[in-house]
């Protein structure tokens, strides 16, 4: 008798939940680009993960009861620095560009999360990876179309988070065998939080009872967004999920569009579509390099 792991197979299901993440998503950027620059990106990223780290409150205060081995902690403290960094430069760029161009760009962070593996973790770089990421870069050059218009500080920015998010990935990756799920996000919180704080208090101007409250929706749709995602995985392959992520993209073009009056951006739409397909690539392929090298136990 032959058997086998439990196959997931609700492919439907996992693609509105990937639906509802990318929704959730495009609430996020929509709702910081409406903010503007009215608040210090510094400042509005603090708001932001002060109101995560109420809404994850009963999971931390069993997480900070329960303490944790040195070597978890030094990760995690890494994780929350790399992590500032990120979101600052991601409130500085939305609230900067075009909500589609920080879409796409963004697009970029599981390309450079494929490269930190192989830098850190001494993964093997296939040749399907090396096409995949060369494609994928060459997306990105769509997108900033350098030497064919201006590349702003918005556009560094948003470049400059695509690489800090790899990294912060990269820290979860090697949490992942040590920490539930649970803790490393309520402890990433928890940490972004206090490290913001002191830089927040350096820039920090009179806000209104509205811009904290809408922060409060970034948060809650920030942490919906992720909880779709992490069901869309759970339910199928990433390989069936992963197409879905560029509609995140057209929402973005549309409610830039109708929202802010920003042009629809045909390169940035073709730039997206280009990196989100070498991204699936990648999934799909090793997605089936892992059935293959599977053998299943005999009873």
């Amino acid at each position: 008798m032959t058997t086998t792991s439990p196959d997931q197979t609700n492919p439907v299901q996992a693609i509105l939940w990937m639906l509802a993440s990318g929704l959730s998503f495009v609430g996020v950027t929509g709702i910081v680009r409406y903010l503007g620059t009215d608040l210090p990106a510094v400042q509005s990223a603090f708001l932001r993960f002060a109101w995560g780290v109420v809404f994850l409150l009963p999971a931390l205060i069993g997480v900070l009861r329960k303490g944790m081995p040195g070597l978890h902690l030094r990760l995690h403290l890494g994780r929350s620095v790399v992590h500032v960094a990120a979101v600052v430069c991601w409130f500085y760029a939305m609230a900067r560009i075009p909500v589609a161009e920080v879409t796409a760009i963004g697009y970029l962070n599981p390309v450079l999360l494929t490269l930190g593996t192989v830098v850190f973790f001494g993964e093997r770089l296939s040749w399907r990876r090396v096409l995949a990421i060369g494609v994928a870069l060459i997306g990105a050059l769509i997108v900033l179309r350098p030497g064919l218009r201006e590349v702003t500080d918005g556009h560094i920015a948003q470049i400059c988070a695509a690489v800090f998010f790899a990294g912060s990935y990269l820290f979860a990756k090697r949490l992942a065998g040590m920490a539930s799920a649970g803790q490393i996000v309520a402890m990433l919180s928890l940490g972004v939080t206090l490290a913001l704080a002191p830089l927040a208090a350096l820039v920090w101007v009179p806000v209104s009872v509205a811009q904290v409250a809408w922060l409060a929706v970034v948060a809650a749709c920030a942490t919906g967004g992720h909880y779709c995602m992490s069901r869309a995985f759970a339910a199928a392959p990433i390989a069936v999920s992963q197409p879905v992520v560029f509609l995140q993209l057209i929402w973005a073009a549309l409610l830039g569009w109708a929202a802010f009056g920003e042009a629809v951006d045909v390169f940035v739409l073709v730039g997206g579509a280009v990196i989100v397909g070498s991204v699936s690539y990648i999934t799909w392929a090793e997605a089936r390099q892992r059935r293959r090298s599977l053998v299943p136990e005999v009873l």
